[in-house]
């Protein structure tokens, strides 16, 4: 009962849930002393929520392009796409064709000069993190294993 009026008493209130939710309905209930409105009561429902597992995304192995940041290796990329683009015949393309091309001569180009990784990153690297500050961090450990010993006696 969730409405009263009187000597009336009715069931006007409802809870509204999609057809695959009903399953996860458990309970529901009046509370008697809650008014949310006048002659209503406050109505309660308990669900059950199942939370979805995350799945990992499988990793995939990614063409090593920082590689090209060293000059012998940015050197040596340069001229295999320079002579791959030269035995290339490149007439009669059109754009697409023509831009296809290319993106395959530069990829496996890339693959072969710079490599492919191997596996996820096991460390993440912080870019803030440089030796002033690993520096801090060994005398601030150092100071505290002495406050701490000086303190224990």
């Amino acid at each position: 009962m969730t409405y009263l009026a009187g000597s009336a008493k009715s069931t006007v209130d409802y809870i509204m849930v999609r057809q695959e939710d009903k399953v996860k309905v458990c309970n529901v209930k009046v509370i008697l002393n809650e008014e949310c409105t006048p002659k209503h009561k406050l109505l309660v429902m308990d669900m059950r929520c199942n939370t979805t597992k995350r799945w990992h995304k499988k990793f995939e192995p990614r063409v090593r392009v920082w590689k090209l940041e060293e000059e012998q290796t940015c050197e040596e990329y340069k001229n295999m796409v320079r002579d791959k683009v030269e035995e290339e015949e490149w007439k009669h393309l059109d754009v697409n064709e023509h831009w296809h091309k290319m993106k395959k001569i530069m990829m496996e180009t890339a693959q072969h000069v710079c490599g492919m990784s191997k596996g996820p990153r096991r460390h993440k690297e912080t870019c803030w993190c440089n030796e002033e500050i690993a520096e801090a961090v060994r005398e601030k450990k150092i100071k505290y294993r002495k406050w701490k010993t000086e303190n224990l006696k």
